[in-house]
């Protein structure tokens, strides 16, 4: 049964979504794909070139076959999102192969990397830093700039900006994350905010999502756990009892595309448990994580099981 105001599926319609190698922009690659649009799935890991600099062994070709597996139809392309060239053909081959762009989703990151947490900017490395400023927000712009005369030409459409944070939490400085990549989050508010301005009488509406303790790949090897077993971790760690799976939001995102109604989130950044509640999802076990609703009640700290039992 569909919530009200939802199309039964996305066919014929047609998404990019750019750093889909793993994590929430995989996932949200093969949800919309399983929900019926046509996918470009982008990232830099590639099956024929080798990995990127996050040296991950997660490749996008893979997305590709698992959007094949979930019933979907797309094509998952080794795109570098800083490179003008390469975007600009990228979307013109969008053009010219389904005359029409109706989703992007700007997922692109792979900076937390060159992340030093605990350094303040003068003793950051410099080099790292400007790498993740331009990993973070330059490609957001530059795959926006270019993707969207497509977009509006056949329109209406949608462009969701992924970050980490609430725009409650991004308005404040947030510790332990160091300059660059608290800098990155806030910019990225700032650019669905600024997008939103300039698309307010235009067929294209701007989003920002956010996922919250999500357990990609790169996470889940950090705890040596892998999917199946994850739980295991929490009786080290039992905050990570609030994680969730990457299609915990990628369910929410094909919700959100799927709502013909959508554009009276313009302007917003939706959690993973916004998106939930409002479009009658779950994670993979059934629960409803609210990872952030978990920190403005409670704060940043460690928190009782009986606690994080309530935010799930």
């Amino acid at each position: 049964m569909e919530a009200s105001g939802l199309s039964a599926d996305l066919s014929g319609r047609v998404a990019l979504v750019a750093g889909a190698t793993r994590g929430a922009g995989r996932a949200i690659a093969v949800e919309l794909a399983r929900s019926g649009a046509f996918v470009y799935a982008t990232g830099r890991s590639s099956r024929v070139t080798g990995p990127s600099d996050m040296e991950r062994p997660e490749t996008i070709e893979e997305t590709g076959d698992l959007m094949a597996a979930a019933g979907g139809t797309g094509v998952g392309l080794r795109v570098d999102h800083l490179d003008i060239g390469a975007v600009q053909v990228l979307v013109e081959s969008i053009g010219r192969e389904h005359g029409r762009l109706d989703v992007l989703v700007n997922d692109i990151f792979g900076g937390d990397r060159y992340a030093q947490w605990d350094k303040p900017l003068w003793e950051h490395d410099l080099t790292g830093g400007l790498r993740m400023l331009r990993m973070g927000i330059e490609t957001h712009i530059l795959t926006s700039a270019i993707a969207l005369p497509l977009m509006l030409r056949t329109g209406p459409g949608l462009l969701v900006e992924m970050t980490d944070g609430t725009r409650a939490i991004n308005a404040e400085v947030r510790a332990g994350v160091g300059f660059y990549y608290d800098f990155v989050k806030a910019s990225v508010d700032r650019l669905v905010t600024n997008l939103t301005a300039e698309l307010e009488d235009q067929p294209v509406t701007a989003v920002g999502v956010t996922p919250g303790w999500l357990r990609s790949e790169r996470m889940l090897d950090n705890f040596g756990v892998g999917e199946a077993d994850w739980r295991d971790a929490c009786d080290d760690v039992p905050g990570f009892a609030i994680s969730e799976s990457p299609a915990y939001v990628a369910r929410g995102v094909a919700g959100l595309t799927r709502d013909a109604d959508n554009r009276r989130f313009a302007g917003q950044v939706l959690t993973a448990r916004q998106l939930a509640d409002e479009y009658d999802v779950t994670d993979t076990d059934g629960s409803r994580p609210d990872c952030w609703g978990l920190i403005t009640d409670h704060g940043w700290g460690d928190h009782e099981p009986d606690i994080i039992d309530r935010y799930r």
